[in-house]
């Protein structure tokens, strides 16, 4: 088992189980009841960081594997840590203002294309004998 690719993902999961707390506890403070999903600003900005997380997390997980397993541990997990240091950025970002969260995500965004790309490399060195 890759071990700090292991540790990056046990991190990720951590970080989406406290961007799910954030957004209970905003039902709470902007009056948003269940199953309602808009309706404040504030809140729908902290339930979008929560959702967008979800959506990148197969983006990022896939990638993060196929990298550590067929080409380096230490550089798949690297990257999980710059996609972990963007997804804060992001949401730091995004609770401020809609606009605040582009920096956060080209910087997790291209965590994941360099992840992809280096995934697909090692994955065809396997493929082709190498």
């Amino acid at each position: 088992m890759p071990p700090y690719t292991a540790l990056v993902t046990l991190l990720a999961v951590v970080l989406y189980f406290a961007f799910a707390l954030r957004v209970a506890r905003a039902r709470g403070r902007f009056g948003v009841g269940l199953p309602a999903t808009s309706g404040n600003a504030d809140f729908e900005r902290i339930f979008r960081i929560h959702q967008n997380t979800n959506e990148w997390l197969l983006v990022f997980l896939v990638p993060l594997w196929l990298c550590a397993l067929s080409l380096s541990d230490v550089g798949a997990a690297a990257l999980g840590v710059v996609w972990l240091i963007g997804r804060i950025i992001y949401a730091v970002g995004y609770t401020q203002a809609v606009e605040k969260r582009l920096p956060g995500f080209f910087i997790q965004s291209s965590a994941c294309i360099l992840l992809f790309l280096w995934a697909t490399i090692g994955v065809a060195r396997h493929l082709l004998g190498g």
